[in-house]
């Protein structure tokens, strides 16, 4: 970062060597580690073109990548050699983990968790969801180049309270229930309801949030605490 840079960031630490492009805004409190890169123009665009904000308290580990023409909340947090692209909307109090990819048009909604090695491209999620490691999320049924690639199946919706484990990857188009569970290792192919517990592959509704059991015997059930419990 260009010594001219620092003074547009007040009360923001920066360490280490970090490439800060044209048109950066980064929120009072945040810590930026370097190596890093924030505001990349997208192919096609200029320096400075397309406006990078992110927000107040974050945390942005060192590999992280995040384009230009992206809106990030408050309070958010990137584990190391994390990716995002560019026309991402980020709500509060997001992570976005170690070597996790965000393409382009995820639209994220507040306390969203996404673990490592995560794979998102125009995906809607709502709020309080949770995604283990390395669930990937498809949006495109026969690729590649088809001229009507935008206007086909599209992403993934995810609805508020949503539960994935890890290894889990998800068809075109699907959209998940609020409340739902979905086991490790699924392929979701179909729509899940809402407060379904699904698994396998292709994965099938085997029982319903209310039936799972507390293993230790601490709860009466599983998400017997907010933000589930309401």
């Amino acid at each position: 970062m260009s010594p001219k840079a620092k003074p547009k960031f007040k009360k923001v630490k920066i360490t280490g060597d970090c490439k800060i492009f044209k048109n950066v805004k980064i929120g009072e409190g945040s810590v930026i580690e370097g190596p890093c890169i924030l505001g990349k123009p997208p192919r096609g665009k200029k320096d400075g073109e397309l406006e990078l904000v992110i927000g107040k308290n974050a945390v942005i580990r060192p590999f992280t990548t995040i384009y230009a023409g992206n809106k990030i909340g408050d309070s958010f947090q990137t584990g190391q050699g994390a990716s995002i692209r560019e026309d991402n909307i980020i709500g509060n109090n997001v992570s976005v983990g170690t070597n996790a990819v965000l393409e382009f048009e995820n639209r994220i909604g507040n306390n969203v968790r996404i673990h490592s090695l995560c794979f998102l491209e125009m995906v809607t999620i709502g709020n309080n969801v949770f995604f283990g490691p390395n669930v990937v999320f498809t949006d495109d049924p026969h690729p590649m180049l088809c001229p009507k690639y935008k206007e086909c199946k599209g992403g993934v919706t995810v609805a508020d309270l949503v539960k994935v484990g890890a290894h889990s990857t998800f068809c075109p188009g699907v959209k998940i229930g609020r409340n739902a569970l979905v086991g490790a290792g699924s392929v979701v192919t179909k729509d899940v309801p809402a407060n379904a517990v699904v698994a396998g592959n292709p994965a099938k509704v085997i029982k319903q949030i209310d039936d799972l059991v507390c293993y230790i015997g601490a709860y009466k059930k599983p998400y017997d605490w907010p933000p589930y419990k309401e």
